[in-house]
């Protein structure tokens, strides 16, 4: 015997193991590679016998281990023919841990028993064995039918009494209400775990408990998860399902096995499954192993329930999942125990990856309201408080909410049966309005009467926060005191069972009845107990994400704990957190009040769905109502709650929330599981805006709950339900809803997999709702759109129609419906039910069927119904299978069709559209409108008028045999209105070309025939040409040879594009159009024309008199090009205009004998240079008349330049020769200066050589006397000083040279100012430089006294960096001894008086000296002084101007003196300064004398009572003035009353401006009596004034009949008051302006009757003026002739006054700019604007910017009209050049 078997120590048993595997020794070497795969089987043990060899083989198999030796065993006993007294011996001795351990002495523990490997199957056995095995099975039945009685006999006593696990905490008689069960498809993540299902409700009812299972063999899902939150009655199915069973209501079932996993999470070590069946559920009384072999093998008729899987998920350690999960996953999948039937239960989160793809996924959604009804009953039967206790929950709104959650539910019962004794009716609301005050009601109803045991609560309340913050719920004697076990189990706290965790391992453990009485003690805890303070109690109170329990391994135990803390947080619950305290209610106010402040901070910020949920939990159960009102205005308008399921409840409390909201609010529930009652809870919600339902896997009984609560949300614009996979029924049922949500503008049920006929169906919705007008399906698609009556009308207020008479107002109320059916698989048949239906429905905006299967029938009906249906817009048929028969069919039925405006038929694009023209005898309502301007937006680029019809036949593989046909079928159509005909992308060839033109003629006149890509040669292309003659209404013929481009139409225009043009061809289109009628106009294009071909069409130009354009766009020209076209101009004297670009673009512009004379050459970017100048200007020189020539971007440079003005002379320009973008340097500047002498017709020249690199020089036709010179940026350097110099001094008729940013410094300027020298004349010399406005003003008068002239005008800016001098020679000396006397009077020093010196010579014969923004202060008032000293000698100064510049006190004295002795000043401009008081006086006393003055500008100043006083004395005196302007001075009524006493005084005022000085309408009145005796007043400038009509009127009475400009904006005029100075205007004959903008002209009517002959400008921004109002006043600008600019934005005007604006503007030939910026106007009113445009006028721009304008439809109508402006920025379009 070997060493094994003698430590095995059973001789006989080893004996018979070693004879049995000798029996089949191939076997054994197999199991040996099996269980050994990397042992060699060594060919020498083949020398051995086989007893030894097989041996030494069980030999290593037991050295591996009793987890090997065991599985081997196992294996032999299955698969081999073992005796069945050996096999018991083999098994009982090998098979498990005490045998193995018993048999080998054991050196230690005993490892875990490892599981069958995979795959190893007991073989089938024949029923043909001995008569012993036969009784064995016997033997085996009846032990197993023992053990399934055992099993039920067990259940049933233990659910005789009551239904367990489910903690109930009273002592009644058990109630048990299914909860609502709804299946669901589960999309299983294998990779990471199986998160949410997609519930896919099967038939909209709810789920039965027997219907869980499907007992069909091999049918449905053997795994199936029941998800429900905390509370749902998971644990309560599931005992609930065990008792079912035992009592014989699963039949389906012989065993039936329930198992918790917080229990199950306690074993350590891995479990067979008869282990977990017999060790920790029930065990057999005898042979284990035949129970189990018949439990294996009947394993279809077994459930395994496991409650509690969410708590199994534990992180995944080293070695792999715990041992407990991975015997669950066995299960799952089929390795043990295959085909047993497994249920979990769980909470929703992330799954195990172990559950199989096919698992059913059952959601358990708690209680609706007949639930809760019938739990009530149930719970209160018998009882005279039944009745009580239902009308308490029907009063209670918030109660009946929480008891949608089952644990609530009976924790509300028992509050309810505790208080309804002792307390009124209606007590509900105020003891239980929460969650958390439920528990504490609980708490104290099953606490003796009268007595709060406060220390054993918070103990135990200890006890529960320690196991939520180690994750446990299992306690053992030694975590609990006795004394606490005592009083949780005396109260119904703690409930108490037994735990197994292994073979004869048991102990008692205990747990809180439920998790969340767990929670609830635990915040207890933390309010109430001294040993937690507030800092630690706040970091408790966090929101937790439902998104984190689909990536988490385990679930939170505290997900209630920070509501619970909130809810005790109320006030109501301070009494009872204060007992609990022992009187500490200090402290607890703290704790609630940190409480408190936490949630405000998380109220105030950005939340995800999830946590926003968790906070209306929150602050719902605090009842505080600041802090609700804080939530709710905190939320954002878009509120998304995306991925995660909702309750009931959840929705509850949200809608509690929203209830403290006052904004509207978009609630989005997009892929959110609900519960069906959930819309219940959303009844009466005001504040929903837009509902969002989409994906969110909604039942039929949810939606019939939602269609009750929908009109109970008034405040609804926006509903979604897409993706919920909705029934046909159920969609009904929603469109129903329709006509009761007044103020809905949406309805969204796309992906909902509707039919045809229920789509028919929501058609006749469509037309019978009043409120619908689009309903648009295609494929998952599915919306409706609705207007509110209400909107609608008050859209109409907003913008009425144009001329509109009552009968037309009523129509345009009608309502205009939408109906897009695309892809609907719709054929002949519901194409007959749509027109009938139809036919009787409103007026139709448009249809459209495309996609569908109609084909030439459905088609042909639908055109025939088209003139009947009332269509305003479109009519889609595309792709419909129409064929090439069927095109004729469906233009015969279109012929008769008078609002066809266009149909479009393509073949192969498979389009078919047809477009609709409003009635003449409808009105355009808003719907109308708006149909009107898409179909502009579908136009094609050449705009069509809306009388034309538009024929488009394209692509449909048309041939010359069709053409016949297809016109008897357009011949209906021809006297319809003007047609258009597209027979593009036919297959019509030459002999179509040609067939087609002698069948024109019959179709009458036609306004276009476009014949693109038909395959025509050259011949057939030029063969087209003479349809002019022989066509009345051809005009225009454009031909795109490559691009078989062919379009014939009715405007006057030639184009002939990507065609060989050689001389040949050249010739005979120019002989063919010789006959043509005129004007032509003539467009070529080619790759390349040669010069031959050039030369050529240029000789026929004189035998083509009706020319008025030729254009060769997109066409190469050789460098000789321009040449010949400038010979053009000498030999046709037609051409008016040449332009040639790049040698590219050459256009040529022929003048009519009735136009005025004047020839414009342009050659850019032409690459000419020095070399082609002299040829060029010969050329140009035999052209008499020449006007503008444009010589820019080509490469002339410097000496090109100067060939070109040595030549300038012998050509006669008279108008503008342009030089930019040449590459000039200062040379060529400093040489037009030297050149200027030669050119006596130059007016003007102009160079920049910066970055804009202009050169331009303007002619006059005679010779010009003053010539003007602007040179900028030419960085002049110290050298070219003297060269400048000398050009200035010979060109003597150079009067104005202006210098920007030209580098020349002060010395520069000093020395150039001394060198310049004339014999007579005056010059003005301009610098722009920016040192100009860090110099001072003493060092820029140094610069002026360096002049040889003497210097008659100074101006100096320094904002602007300019210093402006006027020079006139020769210059006049002083007398020496006058200026001695002169400057011993001045206190300067020797430096200075120097200075003054050389100012009193230079500037003796000043006239003029302006000082704008310049600083006197900075040189110690010596600026002052000087400016002192020199006006006292200036006796011939007559204008000084000082303007918003820093002077000090001291400096104002100095100025006043020397003001004083300037005794000829005849202007004096003093504005925007700011001086103080006594500045002020010194200057109004320097007023004294001033006869002469005739302009005054004192606005600005600030000027007080004093001040004011001493300037009126002083006006007074001033019989010359002219002008006065006071404005923004503040002079109130007071100052008025001083102006009005002197105003008569003053014979030739003809100027006054009193804007901005708060004057009254008193004040007003007493002015306009003074100003009546202005005979002279041209001027009146009294805006921002509080003047009022009462002014108004006195104005009217007797305005000065010389008035030219009045101005009152912002005067608080009412319709009265403007009204009467509009009739006192009218008729003025020198009126030129006129502002009445900021006052309310609403109701009132501008109107002038007669002439306003010179009135330009008139200002009516911001007035309130609308439609009604603005139809007179358009009327009258008629009247004025003069009339330039029109400014009337900011008011009401809408598409009315747009229609009438541009009535007039073709009338009004000299107006250029109209701004009608923030009105009403719509895109129809700017296309009319754009229409009367277009009739001819001469405004540069409207501005339509911030008027009710899309920004396409801007886009698109700026692109036909530039000169309309949408843009926020004034960018007033450039003339053309050459105008």
């Amino acid at each position: 015997m070997d060493p094994v078997g003698l430590q095995l120590g059973n001789k006989n048993l080893w004996s018979c193991l070693v004879r049995l595997l000798t029996k089949d020794p191939e076997w054994l070497n197999a199991k040996m590679k099996f269980f050994l795969p990397n042992t060699d089987l060594d060919s020498r043990n083949e020398t051995l016998d086989p007893e030894q060899r097989v041996i030494l083989q069980l030999n290593k198999l037991h050295v591996q281990g009793s987890d090997t030796w065991q599985s081997f065993i196992h294996c032999v006993c299955m698969q081999l023919e073992v005796p069945l007294d050996l096999e018991v011996l083999l098994l009982s001795t090998f098979g498990y841990d005490d045998g193995f351990t018993s048999q080998l002495g054991a050196e230690g523990k005993s490892q875990p028993e490892s599981q069958l490997h995979h795959g190893l199957k007991r073989p089938h056995q024949s029923c043909g064995s001995s008569p012993r095995r036969k009784q064995c099975k016997k033997q085996q039945l009846e032990l197993a039918k023992k053990y399934l009685q055992l099993l039920r006999t067990s259940a049933q006593q233990r659910y005789r009494s009551q239904i367990p696990g489910s903690g109930q905490p009273h002592a009644f008689h058990q109630v048990y209400v299914p909860p609502i069960l709804r299946r669901a498809t589960a999309s299983l993540d294998t990779p990471e775990g199986a998160i949410m299902g997609d519930v896919k409700v099967e038939d909209g009812a709810d789920v039965s408990i027997s219907d869980l299972f499907n007992t069909r063999v091999n049918k449905g899902p053997r795994v199936t998860v029941l998800l429900g939150k905390a509370g749902m009655g998971k644990t309560t199915l599931a005992h609930r399902l065990c008792q079912k069973w035992a009592e014989g209501h699963l039949n389906c079932f012989q065993a039936l096995f329930l198992f918790e996993f917080r229990q199950l999470n306690l074993i350590t070590r891995f479990l067979t499954p008869s282990e977990l069946l017999f060790d920790l559920y029930l065990s057999p009384e005898s042979d284990h192993d035949t129970v189990f072999q018949y439990l294996e093998k009947n394993a279809d008729q077994v459930l395994l329930i496991f409650d509690g899987l969410d708590e199994a998920l534990q992180p995944m350690g080293p070695d792999g999942p715990g041992p407990v999960l991975t015997l669950f996953s066995h299960l799952c999948n089929g390795t043990l125990l295959p085909g047993c039937r497994v249920m979990a239960t769980s909470r929703p989160g992330k799954l195990p990856a172990c559950l199989p793809a096919e698992a059913a996924m059952v959601h358990m959604l708690g209680f609706d309201g007949p639930r809760v009804e019938e739990y009530v009953n149930h719970f209160f039967s018998a009882q005279p408080s039944r009745e009580g206790a239902l009308v308490e929950l029907q009063t209670n709104g918030r109660l009946r909410s929480l008891c949608a959650v089952p644990a609530l539910c009976q924790v509300a019962c028992l509050c309810l049966h505790h208080l309804l004794p002792d307390h009124a009716p209606g007590q509900s609301v105020a003891l239980l309005p929460n969650m958390t005050q439920l528990y504490m009601q609980m708490v104290l109803a099953l606490s003796p009467p009268g007595h709060l045991p406060t220390s054993s609560l918070l103990d135990l309340g200890e006890v529960a926060l320690r196991g939520l913050e180690t994750g446990k719920v299992i306690f053992y004697a030694k975590d609990i005191a006795p004394p606490l076990i005592a009083f949780g189990a005396t109260h119904s706290l703690l409930t108490s069972f037994c735990v197994c965790t292994g073979p004869g391992h048991q102990q008692t453990g205990y747990a809180f009845t439920h998790l969340s009485l767990q929670e609830f003690l635990a915040a207890l805890h933390l309010m109430a107990s001294p040993k937690v303070n507030k800092d630690t109690l706040t970091q408790y109170v966090t929101l937790h994400s439902r998104w984190v329990q689909r990536t988490k391994a385990r679930l939170g135990l505290s997900d209630h704990l920070p509501t619970f803390l909130a809810g005790l947080a109320s006030c109501t619950c301070r009494p009872f957190l204060s007992h609990l305290a022992q009187g500490n209610e200090d402290c607890v106010g703290a704790k609630q009040a940190a409480v408190v402040q936490v949630l405000k901070k998380l109220a105030t910020r950005k939340l995800t769905g999830p946590k926003v949920v968790e906070l209306c939990h929150c602050v719902d159960e605090t009842q505080e109502p600041e802090l609700a009102s804080l939530t709710a205005q905190s939320l954002p308008y878009q509120l998304p709650f995306h991925n995660f399921p909702l309750t009931c409840t959840d929705l509850a409390t949200l809608t509690n929330i929203l209830e403290h909201r006052e904004a509207p609010i978009h609630l989005d529930f997009d892929g959110c599981p609900l519960e069906p009652h959930c819309p219940e809870a959303l009844v009466g919600c005001g504040q929903i805006e837009n509902l969002r339902l989409a994906g969110s896997k909604i039942t039929a009984r949810g939606i019939s709950h939602l269609v009750k609560a929908l009109p109970l949300c008034p405040q609804l614009k926006e509903v979604s339900f897409r993706d919920n996979q909705l029934s046909d029924q159920v969609v009904l049922n929603i469109v129903e809803v329709l006509p009761h949500l007044p103020r809905l503008r949406k309805l969204d049920l796309s992906s909902n997999s509707i039919c045809v006929s229920t789509l028919l169906c929501l058609a006749r919705v469509a037309v019978t709702c009043p409120t619908v007008r689009m309903l648009q399906a295609r494929e998952a698609d599915l919306i409706f759109l609705l207007s509110p009556p209400t909107e609608t009308t008050a859209e109409l207020q907003r913008a009425p129609d144009l001329q509109e008479s009552d009968g037309q107002r009523k129509g345009a109320q009608s309502r205009s419906l939408t109906l897009r059916l695309q892809k609907c698989q719709l054929q002949v048949h519901d194409a007959e039910a749509l027109i009938a239906l139809l036919q009787e429905g409103p007026h139709l905006e448009e249809v459209d069927l495309s996609g569908n299967q109609l084909e030439d029938e459905g088609c042909r009906l639908m055109a025939e119904a088209a003139s009947q249906l009332h269509i305003a817009r479109k009519l889609d048929l595309s792709n419909n299978g129409l064929s090439v028969a069927g095109v004729h069919c469906v233009l015969r039925a279109v012929s008769a069709c008078w609002t066809l405006a266009e149909l479009h038929i393509s073949l192969q694009h498979k389009t078919v559209i047809f477009m609709f023209a409003q009635e003449p005898e409808e009105q355009k309502g808003p719907q109308e409108r708006a149909a009107f301007l898409d179909s502009l937006m579908l136009q094609m680029p050449s705009e069509l008028p809306l009388s034309s019809r538009r024929m488009r036949l394209t692509h449909c593989g048309l041939q010359e045999k069709h053409l016949e046909q297809l016109c008897k079928a357009l011949g209906g159509s021809c006297h319809l209105g003007h047609l258009h005909l597209d027979f593009s992308g036919n297959a019509l060839g030459d002999e179509g070309a040609a067939r087609l033109a002698q069948l024109l003629p019959g179709l009458g006149a036609l306004q276009s025939l476009n014949l693109s890509e038909n395959g025509l040669s050259l011949d057939a292309v030029l063969g087209l040409v003479r349809c002019f003659s022989t066509l009345q209404w051809l005009f225009r013929l454009d031909i795109s040879f490559e691009s078989q481009h062919i379009l014939l139409r009715g405007d006057k225009t030639s184009s002939l594009s990507e065609c060989p043009l050689e001389p040949p061809s050249l010739t005979r289109l120019c002989a063919t159009l010789k006959d043509c009628p005129g004007p032509l106009e003539l467009q070529l294009s080619c790759e390349f024309l040669s010069d031959q071909s050039l030369e050529t069409l240029l000789d026929c130009l004189p035998q083509l008199p009706q020319l008025s354009l030729l254009q060769l766009s997109q066409t190469g020209l050789s460098p000789k090009s321009p040449f010949l076209l400038a010979n053009t101009l000498s030999l046709c004297p037609r051409v008016k205009k040449v332009d040639l670009r790049s040698l590219h673009h050459a256009t040529l512009h022929f003048r009519s004998n009735e136009e005025e004379e004047g020839v414009c050459c342009g050659f850019t970017g032409c690459s000419l240079s020095q070399e082609h100048v002299e040829s060029l200007c010969w050329l140009l020189s035999k052209c008499k008349d020449l006007s503008q020539v444009d010589l820019s971007a080509n490469l002339l440079g410097d000496s090109g330049l100067r060939c070109l003005l040595e030549c300038l002379p012998q050509v006669p320009i008279s108008g503008l020769l342009d030089l930019s973008h040449n590459s000039i340097s200062q040379e060529s500047a400093l040489y037009l200066l030297e050149t200027l002498p030669s050119c006596p017709r130059v007016r003007e020249a102009s160079v920049n050589l910066g970055s804009e690199q202009s050169f331009r020089i303007h002619f006059s036709r005679e010779d010009q006397a003053g010539k003007t010179l602007r040179l900028s940026e030419c960085s002049f350097r110290p050298e070219h000083v003297s060269r400048l110099a000398t050009g200035l001094s010979k060109s003597l008729q150079l009067t104005e040279l202006t210098l920007t940013q030209c580098c020349l410094g002060q010395k520069q300027l000093a020395i150039l100012l001394s060198l310049v020298g004339r014999p007579a004349g005056l010059f003005s010399l301009r610098v722009q430089e920016p040192w100009a406005d860090r110099a001072r003003v003493l060092s820029l008068l140094e610069v002026c006294a360096q002049a040889s002239g003497s210097v008659t005008e100074i101006s100096i800016s320094e904002t602007q960096q300019q210093l402006c001098v006027q020079l006139e020679f020769p210059r006049q000396e002083e007398n020496p001894e006058a200026v001695a006397l002169r400057l011993a009077h001045c206190d300067l020093g020797a430096h200075h008086s120097l200075l003054v010196g050389q100012l009193m010579e230079t500037c003796a014969r000043l006239q003029q000296l302006s000082l704008s923004q310049v600083n006197l202060c900075e040189d110690d008032d010596a600026s002052s002084l000087l400016l002192q000293s020199l006006l006292l000698s200036l006796s011939e100064l007559k204008t000084f101007r000082l303007t918003s510049s820093c002077v000090s006190t001291e400096g104002l004295a100095h100025l006043a003196s020397g003001l004083g002795h300037c005794h000829h000043l005849e202007e004096l401009d003093l504005s925007n300064n700011q001086f103080d008081e006594e500045g002020t006086k010194a200057l109004m006393r320097a007023l004294e004398g001033k006869w002469m003055l005739k302009r005054l500008d004192l606005s600005h100043l600030l000027l007080n009572s004093s001040t004011l006083a001493l300037l009126t004395h002083r006006l007074s005196q001033m019989t010359c003035l002219q002008s006065l302007s006071l404005s923004h001075n503040q002079i109130g009524d007071a100052g008025v009353q001083h102006l009005a006493t002197i105003l008569p005084g003053l014979p030739e005022l003809r100027k006054i401006d009193l804007s901005g000085n708060s004057i009254s309408s008193a004040g007003g009145v007493q002015l306009a009596e003074s100003l009546v005796l202005c005979r002279r007043l041209e001027e009146l400038m009294l805006g921002c004034n509080a003047l009022g009509d009462p002014t108004a009127l006195g104005l009217a009475q007797e305005l000065p009949q010389h008035l030219r400009v009045l101005h009152l904006p912002f005067s608080h005029l009412g319709p009265g008051g403007a009204l009467s100075l509009a009739q006192a205007l009218d008729g003025s004959p020198h009126l030129e302006e006129i502002s009445l903008a900021e006052n309310n002209l609403a109701g009132g009517v501008l109107r002038f009757c007669m002439e306003l002959p010179l009135l330009r400008q008139i200002d009516l921004v911001s007035c309130k003026i609308d439609n009604q109002t603005a139809k007179l006043l358009t009327s009258s600008f008629t009247s004025c002739p003069a009339l330039e600019v029109i400014l009337l934005s900011w008011n009401l005007l809408g598409d009315e006054a747009a229609a009438e604006l541009a009535q007039v503007l073709p009338q009004m030939g000299r107006l250029k700019r109209v701004d009608l910026e923030k009105n009403q106007i719509t895109a129809l009113g700017a296309w009319l604007l754009a229409e009367g445009l277009a009739q001819g006028s001469s405004i540069q721009v409207i501005r339509l910017w911030n008027n009710p304008i899309p920004c396409d439809m801007a886009q698109h109508l700026k692109s036909q009209e530039p000169r309309l402006d949408f843009a926020f920025f004034d960018n007033q379009p450039q003339a053309p050049w050459g105008t």
